[in-house]
């Protein structure tokens, strides 16, 4: 646990949540933000800052905890869509540096958006960019 840390307090129940789902390794419970019906926060019990620092029983478990969560939403409040979102970092969105996952139920114009600038590079620079990460993997 990390003392400063707001979801280890709600994972050592020192504040309330609106607990969904809770295991072992795992706590999910309501987005106070709500961006629609049925927002859940999935995240891992031990600390971890990002998806970085889990390892991999853990990032097992909390996607194992985020697809069962998904098809409950999925019962509860039939969205035509759904995504699941993590946000590593402070450039991709991360406000809190405990890893969780947005498992987030979508509707038409819901006002939520992920748009990126396609930029095509041609397979050459696919290839090296695959050789990079392929390398790393068999460390």
């Amino acid at each position: 646990m990390k003392a400063d840390c707001l979801f280890c307090k709600l994972v050592a129940k020192q504040i309330p949540a609106s607990v969904v789902y809770e295991d072992e390794a795992t706590l999910a419970f309501m987005d106070l933000g709500q961006v629609n019906p049925g927002h859940v926060l999935v995240a891992c019990k031990a600390h971890a800052d990002d998806i970085y620092a889990l390892d991999d029983a853990q990032a097992a478990a909390v996607f194992r905890t985020a697809a069962r969560v998904a098809r409950a939403v999925r019962g509860a409040f039939n969205p035509p869509g759904l995504s699941i979102y993590p946000a590593n970092g402070k450039p991709a969105g991360q406000t809190v540096f405990h890893f969780h996952l947005h498992v987030l139920p979508r509707h038409e114009a819901d006002g939520m958006q992920l748009v990126w600038p396609v930029k095509n590079p041609p397979r050459e620079k696919l290839e090296e960019y695959c050789a990079r990460i392929r390398a790393r993997l068999a460390k």
